[in-house]
């Protein structure tokens, strides 16, 4: 899907459809990507840009918002495609992409190892060489082009997001939440927040939100679902719903059964939150399509209650 500014949205293929995008920029024939789903995506990020006449030598960039595998995955295998592209990474996310045993690891820790090979493949190392590590303000230059990096932990504390002046737009990986297309009414857009495994900051989280809406945005493009405008209100829904998330899973000491109330607990607030929004769909399909984000957010509130408050 393409917007203005040279701004092109890319199904990764990643779950199901409109799920997972990466988002292409093109200027002055120039490019970069910013969130490349897993190995499996790359033949459509790579025709996409034979699509627009780019040719592969001319993509100066891969930026990964953090390391999670349906954001980064691919990375190592796309900068393989590119010749002279540079893979700009977080500092703590860095090495990961040098050398991605241990991310491999934490990912079968959630997943398991069997899944995590059939749902990302294997795994490309990158070169040293070709890893720029991208700190709290730093500028990436796209044929003139700042894009502006922002330290934004909360999701996770290897994230950053990225500004771009010329669409008034963040490109803010999952530090902004997840907006379904499935879910949008004629009230706009419907948005939760991640909190999946395992480095879940309420405080942070809101901070970094709070950061980003200094900017007065017209739009976000999310890594799911891409771009959400009404910015405003969308921050404002986020940090109610943090705050509830944050009460459920305190909420569920001394369960016997701690992960699934806190499940039945988030299924509750979202289907009550996309219900008053205008969103019509049955319980049973919401559940679906939220199942695998409602199972990640419990298990990172989780690890927060156990871990994350010390």
């Amino acid at each position: 899907m393409d917007f203005e500014h040279g701004i092109t949205a890319i199904d990764t293929g990643f779950h199901r459809p409109a799920f997972d995008a990466s988002h292409l920029l093109i200027e002055r024939n120039r490019a970069a990507f910013i969130d490349v789903g897993t190995n499996y995506s790359i033949p459509a990020l790579l025709a996409e840009l034979d699509l627009k006449g780019v040719a592969r030598e001319a993509v100066d960039y891969v930026i990964v918002t953090h390391v999670h595998l349906d954001h980064a995955g691919g990375a190592g295998e796309i900068i393989r495609q590119l010749p002279n592209a540079k893979l700009a990474v977080h500092p703590r996310g860095a090495p990961h992409m040098i050398n991605p045993a241990r991310l491999v690891a934490s990912a079968s820790s959630v997943y398991g190892a069997e899944e995590v090979k059939r749902t990302y493949g294997d795994l490309v190392p990158v070169p040293a060489e070709r890893v720029v590590e991208i700190r709290d303000g730093a500028v990436i230059d796209l044929a003139g082009r700042p894009l502006r990096c922002l330290d934004t932990p909360g999701h996770a504390r290897h994230h950053f997001s990225v500004w771009d002046e010329r669409s008034r737009s963040f490109f803010p990986g999952d530090t902004f939440g997840l907006s379904y297309r499935e879910f949008d009414t004629d009230k706009g857009a419907f948005i939760l927040p991640t909190t999946t495994p395992v480095q879940f900051d309420p405080v942070a989280l809101k901070g970094s939100i709070a950061r980003m809406l200094l900017f007065k945005p017209d739009a976000m493009f999310l890594t799911h679902y891409s771009r959400v405008t009404d910015v405003e209100r969308l921050g404002r829904d986020l940090f109610e719903q943090i705050d509830a998330m944050v009460a459920i899973a305190e909420s569920s000491a001394g369960q016997a059964e701690r992960h699934e109330f806190i499940k039945e607990k988030l299924a509750e607030l979202y289907f009550e939150r996309a219900t008053a929004h205008g969103c019509r769909m049955t319980r049973e399909r919401m559940a679906e399509l939220l199942s695998s984000d409602i199972e990640l957010n419990a298990q990172g509130l989780e690890i927060w209650l156990d871990h994350g408050r010390r």
